[in-house]
């Protein structure tokens, strides 16, 4: 494949050719020509970059949620609201079918249990999953077909006289292998990814299994999902033969409540890096990152170690951060905002989601969407970077090019930018637009390629011509906020 007259970024250089061999960049030079039987696409001075990494994403989290019953804002606000939409949902399903509900907050009723399910809907076993990830709350019916009155399981919450009040704990895998479900259909994830420039994941699913590995690599080879998948996985797992996935770092999840003893960590971080594997350590409160960096001081730290969320990074702590990198999620100042001004304690607001002061302070900073927990557009999430509301310190603001970059690195090095260039992998997205427009707007609707080892995985119509010769039709993009991003 040849593509003829694109602007490369981010280097500022002059319009060039690109020629892609082998699933590589094999010359970027001017006045290139085509080979017989090349396929030749003219760029017309749009924008070409390193095909955009999603660093931190559930992909069989987000393909499930597609099928589940959105509860929490913005579209589920109050108590009746979620009670309606049960109700419609119960409407529409077989009789002894469960109910999946995501993306639930306090704010729409308050701590949920089985007694204010079983208000809302009593008759088929209901599971709601708490917009953090961490919390699974099931109604009466649900509790007896899982017998969680009578199991004797750490995470099933319980109330005084010993009953289980249908509130699960970092159950997820225990739930799953537990409730009837159709295995997630990851097409409409990739083709929804793809289409928006995203040829790399890094999947973060907690505890992840010889069989999830199997199960996303074969849907890498099947070609169900078209972009390359990166793995956080336990120490001892390896990747299934024949390739498919490759493994990221070890991931350590933390919660306040069941926080390890400090050598009990460290313990942890020098088991993964025996194994020559960083870590990523789930720090999304004060106390989590704290305990994270004492045990990196004392265990020592391995090229690729990395803080997950940095929702809460005191001012004090920002050199210790040293030698880490933080894969953090600005979008959340906006989807969450509301929410933060109640839920998140005085003291650490002015340390919420930090983002230019990392950088400033030269902090390696790379971006993830978290979804299905946080929306899955990048574009949308580089927007929220650049344009932070104005409760919640819009000096943390940064840059375009900057917001841009935060999906550009490498997989195992987040923070380390990656470049159009020969030898360089043939992960490429091409926007309708100069390099200077997309730093604009930002705007996911000006992608009109996607490649991934160089073999086109989307294109819009805008990608117009005979197949041996095709032209990008160039759109000058608008400087206003897209009509999705909320105003502050």
């Amino acid at each position: 494949m040849l593509i003829r007259n694109a602007r490369v970024w981010p280097a500022d250089l002059p319009v060039t050719d690109i020629r892609i061999t082998g699933g590589r960049v094999a010359e970027c030079a001017h006045g290139l020509r085509a080979a017989p039987g090349e396929e030749d696409i003219d760029a017309a001075g749009s924008a070409l970059l390193p095909g955009l990494h999603d660093h931190h994403v559930h992909l069989r989290a987000l393909a499930a949620a597609a099928g589940s019953v959105p509860a929490g804002p913005p579209a589920v606000r109050t108590a009746a609201g979620l009670r309606d939409r049960l109700r419609e949902a119960d409407a529409s399903r077989p009789a002894d079918a469960w109910l999946r509900c995501v993306g639930y907050h306090e704010s729409v009723a308050g701590p949920l249990d089985r007694v204010m399910l079983d208000a809302m809907l009593a008759h088929r076993p209901v599971r709601v999953q708490h917009r953090s990830g961490a919390l699974w709350m099931v109604n009466s019916a649900a509790v007896a077909k899982l017998g969680l009155d009578a199991c004797d399981l750490a995470g099933v919450e319980r109330d005084g006289a010993g009953r289980a009040t249908g509130r699960l704990w970092r159950l997820d895998r225990w739930l799953a292998a537990r409730v009837p479900r159709e295995p997630p259909d990851l097409t409409a994830v990739s083709a929804y990814a793809a289409a928006r420039g995203i040829t790399g994941f890094t999947d973060a699913t907690p505890d992840m299994t010889d069989g999830g590995l199997a199960a996303l690599a074969a849907a890498v080879t099947d070609g169900t999902v078209t972009q390359h998948v990166y793995c956080m996985a336990p120490a001892g797992l390896v990747p299934p033969p024949g390739g498919g996935v490759r493994l990221g770092p070890v991931k350590i999840m933390l919660d306040d409540d069941t926080l390890p003893p400090l050598d009990e960590l460290e313990a942890s971080l020098r088991r993964a890096h025996a194994a020559g594997r960083p870590v990523a350590v789930h720090c999304v409160t004060r106390v989590q990152l704290v305990l994270t960096l004492a045990a990196l001081n004392a265990a020592g730290r391995l090229p690729g170690d990395r803080i997950e969320h940095g929702a809460v990074i005191p001012v004090e702590t920002i050199p210790e951060l040293r030698g880490l990198t933080v894969v953090t999620q600005p979008h959340f100042v906006v989807e969450r905002g509301e929410q933060y001004a109640s839920d998140v304690a005085p003291e650490d607001l002015p340390d919420l989601w930090r983002l230019r002061s990392l950088i400033t302070a030269g902090t390696a900073v790379a971006a993830g969407s978290d979804a299905p927990f946080g929306g899955a557009d990048p574009w949308q999430v580089m927007r929220a970077a650049t344009r932070r509301p104005m409760d919640h310190r819009p000096a943390e603001a940064i840059a375009p090019a900057a917001a841009l970059g935060l999906f550009l690195g490498e997989p195992a090095a987040p923070a380390t930018p990656r470049r159009v260039m020969p030898g360089s992998p043939a992960d490429l997205v091409m926007l309708r637009c100069p390099p200077e427009d997309a730093a604009r707007s930002l705007a996911s609707d000006l992608v009109a390629a996607t490649f991934v080892d160089g073999r086109l995985v989307y294109a819009r119509n805008a990608l117009r011509g005979p197949r041996r010769k095709r032209r990008v039709r160039q759109e000058k993009s608008s400087s206003r906020p897209s009509a999705q991003f909320p105003r502050r």
